[in-house]
Parts: structure tokens; C-alpha cells; sequence
């Protein structure tokens, strides 16, 4: 597909207004990259269009794919494996403009919202009444709801809340020749026909264009407690927080620091974090928290832990989870001769998660590397980064083979190459490693079906054939 010989003066033929139509080479440039995209790696688009409304977005689709000309959903640009960014050219529609809370029902525990709207909008209007998102990721604050629909995403929480498909009802959307489509019920179940918001959710934008949302919301806990625990080694750590899910305690939050990375963040963030590994962890109940926090200590007490400090409450709680929430922006700033390669997030069943803590600690020692580990540890997911140096092709190179072999290791133990970020183009040439053929094959036969001209964010999720 090109787009070379595409005149796009059909796009002055839609409801958008001229405004909110650009080919000028500001917008353009930046559209052309997000926060996990080096600049050059994608593609510049050919035109970027700010819709407001369903309809309008109906009309470039059906325009675009009347012409064969690739659209590719924008908002944020908060993805770290390029989802927003244009590999053929062609539209970069942004979706920031259609941001409103539509409706609150509080006596239905819902929330209608448009695509555009930031997670931190989403959880404002919800504590108006009392209410909470439970999985917004830890981007949540200024990623938006449609991109985390795309990327099927998940965050802290998730050990206790699951992921963002579990608590979404209903969605409308947008196919790739304007057809606009309902799917789900706000209902809290419903079994007719096939179940097509399932199979959006975490489509990354290649199946259809989401215009609006109805989510689930849950009530905002009585009883918040929270705090750190402190290790001797990350693999102790690891342990640890795998025998505290195994045992069922009712965290809501349990998150893996190693040393490295809070070293980072004590440096970037002037964060007081001890040099060593540790767990973060958070309680949400409406009676009898102190019972369940006893519970967790006696398991970790097992592992000999240098320091538990887990009921923190209020402000001094927030702080250490703003200094979690900052810790990707730290690795990224840490040293201005390395550079990030990769922001990794495998996932593993929880009873192999030390053995994946334990097998990058490994590859770190033995190629003399940086691969600073942190994440999601409830849920068996980790975000790890190798650092490289910059303009060093020898240690890239070497670099991206570690980095290879821990996504490998990490199917290899039944696990996954994306735990929560998307497959986009980071990831396309583990899809094979992780179903069979035939599935994969099912796959493209869906995206054939709904999208036959292939114009929805062309060279995302799929291997080339």
C-alpha cells in the first residue's frame, strides 16, 4: 500500500472542518512518533484529522478505504511498541478532541465516556460519587481510555482487579468502511450473538476505531493501607510476592523494585528509596485490613526480609506510589549515554515468576548489562529495560540478543512476549512463538473480514508473510 499518488483533498469533502484537517509538516512530525518510538523508525503521515463526533469519524473511513489510503488511530502517544505510529503514510486520526465524560450512573456503577478521555478524568468523575476505575494502568493519568481499550491494558491494581477487559460493558465503533457498530450491553452480562466487543478490546486498532465506552466502576474501599518491604536479593523478592499470591492474601497492589531501578529513581526523582529490592504493596478492604496485612507479613517473614513497613496510609502512601508511577520517566532519564532498547513486559504463571526474576538477573551478570526490573509482580508481570550505549552498535547488538532471550525464556515458560503493552511492531515476531500457525491464521482471517482492504493501522500485530 502507498500513498504517494493519494490526493487527499476528499478529506475537505467530509464534516470536518478545515481546522481540523492538517498536511502541514508540524502535526505531521508529530504524529510520526510516540514515547516508545525513536523518531525515524515509523512513518510520516500524510495528513493528520481531529474528529469530534462518531459521524465524522465514519466519513474519513469510508472515504480513506474508498481510496485504499491507511489510517492509523492517534491520541496520547503513550505507547511504548509504536500502536500510534503510521508505517505506510496515509491519516493519523486523533481522537484527543472526543475526551468528555458523558454520563455518570452511580446507581448502576457506570461511566459513559468518549475515546479521548484521560484515565484521571475517568476516576475524577467517579470519585464524585464515591467510585473508582479499578484498572487503569500505570500510565492511567495521562494515557486515554480508547488506547488502553486497544491495548487490552492493565496495571497495578490488576492482581485484585483484573485487566481493562473485565470492566468494560459496551462500545461503540467505527469499521473500516464507516459502518458503525454497538457491541456489548449496559447490562452487566449478556449472551446474544457473537461476542465482538471481546474481540475489540486489545485490537489495537486494527479491527475498528472505538467512539465511546460504557465501564464498569466499583466502590472506593473504606480501609487503604500500603507500604514497602525490603530484600536482601531480588530473587528472594520474587519469591516472596509469588507465595503471598499463592496464599491468597487480598493485595490490591504488589509490586516488584530491584535495586537498580530504585537507584534510578532515587537519582532522577531524589527519592529516598534504600538501595536494595523490594515489594510495594497496597490493601484495599472495608473491614478488617490489620488482619490482612498480619497475614502477608507472616509469609514474607519467611524470606528474612531486611525492613517490612506496610501500614502507611494517606499522603505518606501516595508519595511512594507517585515515585512507582514516575519510574519508567526515570529509567529513561537516567544517564544520558545510555538509552532505553526496549521496555519490556513479559508475563509468567505466578509460580514461575521468581525463576524469571532469577533468569534476567542471569543474563545481567553474564554480559556485564544494566537490565534494571520492576512491574507487576501480582500478576506475574515484569517491565524490564537493557540499557545500551548510545551509538554503540557492538552492545546494541548485544542488547537486543539478551533482550530476545528473555521474552523467549519467558514463553518458554508459558508466559507471554506482552503482558500488557500490545504486540504493535515491537512484538510481531514472538506472535508464531506463541500459538500455532492456525491461529495466527484465524487472526488474519478476522482482520480480512472486518477490514478486507487492510487500511486500519496497517503493519501492527502481524509478522510479515
Amino acid at each position: 500500500m502507498t500513498t504517494d499518488d493519494t490526493n487527499f483533498d476528499f478529506l475537505y469533502d467530509t464534516p470536518l472542518p478545515e481546522d481540523r484537517i492538517a498536511t502541514h509538516e508540524q502535526p505531521l512530525s508529530d504524529h510520526s512518533t510516540d514515547w516508545g518510538t525513536p523518531e525515524g523508525e515509523g512513518a510520516m503521515p500524510d495528513a493528520v484529522v481531529w474528529p469530534v463526533s462518531t459521524e465524522e469519524v465514519a466519513a474519513v473511513l469510508a472515504g480513506a478505504n474508498e481510496r485504499g489510503v491507511p489510517v492509523t488511530p492517534y491520541a496520547a502517544g503513550t505507547s511504548l511498541e509504536g500502536h500510534a505510529v503510521p508505517v505506510e503514510g496515509g491519516i493519523s486520526m486523533d481522537m484527543t478532541k472526543m475526551d468528555q465524560v458523558v454520563e455518570v450512573r452511580p446507581e448502576d456503577f457506570q461511566i459513559d465516556v468518549q475515546p479521548g478521555a484521560l484515565g484521571s478524568a475517568v476516576d475524577d468523575a467517579a470519585g464524585d460519587h464515591g467510585l473508582f476505575f479499578p484498572p487503569l494502568p500505570s500510565s492511567g493519568k495521562i494515557s486515554t481510555i480508547g488506547g488502553m481499550i486497544a491495548n487490552d491494558a492493565s496495571g497495578m491494581q490488576t492482581v485484585k482487579y483484573g485487566e481493562i477487559h473485565d470492566w468494560v460493558l459496551r462500545l461503540e465503533a467505527v469499521l473500516a468502511d464507516g459502518t458503525v457498530i454497538e457491541t456489548g450491553s449496559r447490562a452487566t452480562k449478556t449472551s446474544a450473538g457473537y461476542n465482538l466487543m471481546d474481540l475489540l478490546v486489545g485490537s489495537e486498532g486494527t479491527l475498528a476505531v472505538v467512539t465511546g465506552a460504557t465501564l464498569e466502576l466499583a466502590g472506593i474501599p473504606d480501609q487503604i493501607r500500603g507500604g514497602r518491604i525490603i530484600f536482601e536479593d531480588r530473587t528472594d523478592a520474587s519469591a516472596a510476592i509469588s507465595d503471598v499470591v499463592q496464599w491468597g492474601v487480598d493485595v490490591a497492589k504488589i509490586e516488584l523494585i530491584d535495586e537498580l531501578s530504585a537507584s534510578m529513581a532515587n537519582r532522577y526523582l531524589d527519592a529516598d528509596l534504600p538501595d536494595a529490592p523490594m515489594a510495594f504493596v497496597e490493601f484495599h478492604r472495608n473491614h478488617d485490613v490489620e488482619t490482612e496485612i498480619e497475614f502477608c507479613e507472616s509469609i514474607v517473614a519467611e524470606y528474612d526480609p531486611v525492613d517490612v513497613d506496610i501500614g502507611r496510609s494517606g499522603r505518606e502512601m501516595d508519595e511512594m506510589w507517585e515515585v512507582r508511577e514516575e519510574m519508567a520517566t526515570a529509567l529513561k532519564q537516567y544517564d544520558p549515554d545510555l538509552e532505553m532498547l526496549t521496555s519490556g513486559d513479559v508475563t509468567v504463571p505466578i509460580s514461575k515468576y521468581a525463576d524469571l526474576v532469577e533468569h534476567i538477573s542471569t543474563l545481567e551478570a553474564e554480559h556485564d548489562l544494566e537490565i534494571p526490573s520492576f512491574g507487576h509482580a501480582g500478576d506475574g508481570n515484569i517491565h524490564y529495560t537493557v540499557m545500551v550505549r548510545k551509538d554503540d552498535e557492538e552492545h546494541r547488538a548485544l542488547g537486543k540478543r539478551v533482550d530476545e532471550e528473555i521474552v523467549r525464556h519467558a514463553i518458554d515458560l508459558d508466559g507471554t512476549s506482552t503482558g500488557e503493552h500490545g504486540v504493535g511492531m515491537g512484538k510481531q515476531q514472538y506472535l508464531p512463538d506463541e500459538y500455532t500457525e492456525g491461529t495466527v491464521d484465524a487472526m488474519r482471517a478476522v482482520k480480512a473480514a472486518l477490514d478486507p482492504n487492510g487500511i486500519l493501522n496497517p503493519g501492527k500485530v502481524f509478522p510479515s508473510e
